[in-house]
């Protein structure tokens, strides 16, 4: 059997969360649905464009770590001061865009959240981003990636005292159950 080469692309993803400001208590102990998460709606990427997606994300670079990518996106994206040390760890997923296929892209996506930042956020990349918008975590829009939804639903029933958040993860490995949980096959 020949070997096939595959590219792995490492990525950070930095969810700002933040206490719903009209949140009144809600369901006893429902703590997600008194959690907001900002989310940007994609344009011009070439990439689930029409999407709700992490407020700030982006490729590591060359000689770059992850949590410099991550502070540097947040900077870039959203024009707020970020300390590495207020990022925390989410979770590590491992998945790819070929459902089916060889796998010959896969994708490392590093998902942190963030509580403290400096500066108010802002659209920083206007031909990229069409607008910032805070949800509920139990209130998602219907447009989100589905790699993403995943990782804010596990969020959100970690957050109302499910179990945490596995520090590893995989999606898209498995079409049929991709297609069966989200409705949707990862893009191509």
């Amino acid at each position: 059997m020949a070997a096939h080469s595959f590219t792995l692309v490492p990525a950070a993803y930095v969810y700002l969360l933040r206490p719903d400001p009209g949140a009144m208590g809600g369901e006893a102990g429902a703590v997600s649905s008194a959690t907001q998460v900002l989310l940007q709606l994609r344009r011009n990427t070439g990439y689930m464009d029409g999407h709700w997606a992490c407020g700030a994300s982006g490729h590591v670079e060359a000689a770059e770590s992850v949590l410099e990518t991550a502070v540097r996106e947040t900077d870039e994206e959203l024009g707020i001061g970020v300390e590495a040390t207020d990022l925390d760890a989410l979770t590590a997923m491992h998945r790819t865009n070929d459902l089916g296929g060889a796998a010959l892209e896969q994708r490392i996506d590093l998902f942190f959240t963030l509580r403290t930042w400096a500066g108010t956020p802002a659209v920083r990349e206007p031909a990229k981003n069409a607008g910032l918008r805070w949800f509920s975590l139990t209130d998602l829009p219907e447009a989100v990636p589905p790699h993403e939804r995943h990782v804010l639903d596990l969020l959100a029933a970690s957050l109302d005292g499910g179990e945490p958040v596995p520090p590893i993860i995989t999606f898209g490995f498995d079409a049929g159950q991709d297609i069966a949980r989200y409705g949707v096959a990862l893009p191509h």
